[in-house]
């Protein structure tokens, strides 16, 4: 699903130049988990930036299906971007304005889904995210972890390939985050692609494979058996 070659990315002002990814060879399987891990400042989330199409690299490839798609304008990475990648972040990123139906079903709306199949998919995933009985409130209305289903929700209702998980709980205590670290685990396990960007030990033990940076490189990377059943 996804290889990278030599990726680079550079950030440059006036007076200094920032090397944020210094070479950066992987490769992810379709329907793999895999953990990203390293400490504040060594590239994980601009990797993930790029995995998810929201940044361009400065050098190197990128395929994603096949594709080469490191130099594609915003536009065309938006097109790419929609129906195929899923995000969750830790801070939720949900719209304060609209109700939890209605943050749900943004994804179908870009994909310009008719009205009917739209309400079908979001009760469908709603249900299954055991959120249904908050689809009339709004974001400031739940828990964190409500907060969080609600967004898990939003990134697999139009069915991505990918899910892409920016540090999912952190914002959460131990129980609300263990439970969205099992919902991550059963999408999973239904066939879905995740890559999750970590400082926890524990959630990245539900991954198949912890990839560990330094410095905008890759250090050591670990295949396992999933350690959380």
């Amino acid at each position: 699903m996804i290889r990278t070659v030599n990726l680079q990315k550079l950030f440059t002002t006036e007076e200094v130049e920032t090397t944020a990814l210094n070479g950066i060879n992987m490769e992810v399987q379709d329907g793999e988990f895999v953990a990203i891990m390293g400490p504040s400042g060594c590239g994980k989330s601009t990797l993930l930036n790029i995995l998810g199409l929201l940044d361009n690299p400065s050098d190197g490839e990128y395929h994603f299906w096949g594709k080469e798609v490191a130099g594609m304008s915003e536009r065309q990475r938006a097109q790419l971007r929609k129906g195929s990648i899923g995000f969750v972040f830790q801070s939720f990123n949900l719209i304060d304005e609209l109700t939890v139906f209605e943050n749900v079903e943004l994804p179908l709306l870009y994909l310009k889904v008719p009205a009917a199949e739209r309400k079908q998919k979001v009760e469908d995933v709603l249900e299954r995210m055991n959120i249904m009985h908050r689809r009339n409130h709004f974001p400031q209305q739940l828990s964190g972890g409500q907060q969080q289903r609600v967004a898990i929700a939003r990134a697999v209702v139009a069915k991505p390939n990918l899910i892409l998980a920016d540090e999912p709980t952190g914002n959460l205590d131990s129980t609300n985050g263990e439970e969205v670290m099992k919902l991550l685990q059963e999408l999973n396990n239904a066939g879905t692609t995740l890559i999750m960007v970590t400082h926890s030990p524990y959630d990245a033990g539900f991954a198949h494979r912890i990839i560990n940076l330094f410095d905008g490189r890759v250090v050591t990377e670990n295949i396992k058996e999933q350690f959380h059943v």
